[in-house]
């Protein structure tokens, strides 16, 4: 337990503060060798004076006064009550999938129990929507300006509580509005075409790191998409696309490379799930990820080429034989036509160049 000088009182012989592992303070009597835990500073309130003169007579401390509070209790109009109404009554909130569901409540329950003010004990989740304001949204962001991915994260999760709060006309206005913090996409590398081929050339059709990338590069499937993947999927009439993170069913055509993946595998009919380990069960979306990269490092790729890298090459490969934005919005199940849009702009800047340089290849300035 970390502890600072303690902090004695006159009036209360032996009472003294310090700061726990936390830093947060608290209250202990001490003589000699005895050490009694106090409920708070003895000058404070009436009962936590009772707490030291038990402990300076050597009697058992007063218990405290029972507080009897469900655990979904909130104050009213606070964002803990906002959490509340989001789980239980908001369709967008159920329609999404499991993972991202788990990934922003984890965002959220951070957000609610973070200290407003360092070393204080107010919370986020306990205050009054209300209490929000501009000024606290961009130091929260600013907070995070190392993590920008993690900033965007947060913002998208309390424009969700605001949201709840604005529909019960707790507030009336969005503290939120317009502000932006939007990181560059430029994270997941796409693969080169070398980087595919020293791939595919060291796991070959009818291996599960083969079977595993062609689900990721010929349906553009993310990690947590790869391991729900069923036999069923692939049937004429089936979604055969249904992405975990946001709940959206696709129906994609099946690539000839992907079906001759699919066809390698012998018991594909009795399988619940098309990717399995060695054990014959599901992958962890977290255990495949590490498991690419050992496979990626097998096949002599460098660090960086991920499963996610694959989803992005097939929206470069869709981009440069001419896919409309729309078309890879429809492929790779994206709403923001903006992010769509930066393969169809980076496969045009390379079509568009490669013309324009064309007539100067011929051009040499005198040695």
């Amino acid at each position: 337990m970390a502890s600072v000088p303690s902090l004695m009182i006159d009036e209360f012989p032996g009472a003294g503060s310090y700061r726990d592992r936390h830093g947060k303070r608290r209250w202990r009597y001490r003589r000699g060798n005895r050490v009694v835990q106090l409920p708070g500073d003895p000058a404070e309130s009436e009962a936590n004076e009772a707490a030291y003169l038990a402990a300076v007579q050597g009697r058992p401390l007063p218990a405290p006064a029972a507080v009897v509070q469900l655990p979904t209790a909130a104050a009213p109009h606070s964002f803990k009550a906002a959490w509340r109404l989001l789980r239980a009554e908001d369709p967008d909130w159920k329609a999404l999938g499991p993972d991202i569901r788990g990934a922003q409540t984890r965002i959220i329950e951070r957000f609610l129990t973070s200290e407003i003010i360092e070393g204080e004990p107010l919370t986020f989740g306990d205050v009054d929507v209300a209490f929000l304001k501009r000024k606290h949204v961009k130091a929260l962001l600013a907070r995070r300006s190392d993590t920008p991915h993690a900033a965007s994260h947060l913002l998208r999760v309390i424009r969700k509580l605001i949201a709840v709060a604005l529909d019960q006309e707790w507030i009336e206005n969005d503290p939120t509005y317009r502000v932006k913090y939007r990181p560059g996409y430029g994270g997941w590398k796409a693969w080169p075409d070398e980087m595919l081929d020293k791939f595919e050339a060291h796991w070959p059709i009818g291996s599960t790191p083969r079977l595993v990338y062609s689900l990721a590069l010929y349906f553009g499937h993310r990690r947590s998409d790869v391991t729900k993947v069923k036999p069923a999927d692939f049937k004429p009439s089936a979604h055969n696309v249904v992405q975990q993170k946001t709940g959206k069913k696709l129906v994609l055509p099946i690539h000839p490379n992907l079906r001759d993946a699919i066809n390698a595998i012998n018991d594909f009919e009795d399988r619940e799930f098309v990717v399995l380990t060695a054990w014959g069960k599901p992958f962890s979306a977290k255990g495949l990820s590490v498991r690419m990269r050992q496979w990626t490092k097998a096949a002599g790729l460098p660090p960086g080429y991920t499963l996610h890298g694959l989803r992005k090459t097939l929206g470069k490969q869709l981009a440069l034989h001419k896919a409309t934005t729309r078309g890879l919005m429809d492929v790779l199940g994206h709403d923001n036509m903006e992010h769509a849009e930066l393969y169809s702009r980076e496969a045009e800047q390379e079509i568009m160049a490669a013309l324009a340089m064309e007539p100067l290849m011929n051009w040499r300035r005198p040695k």
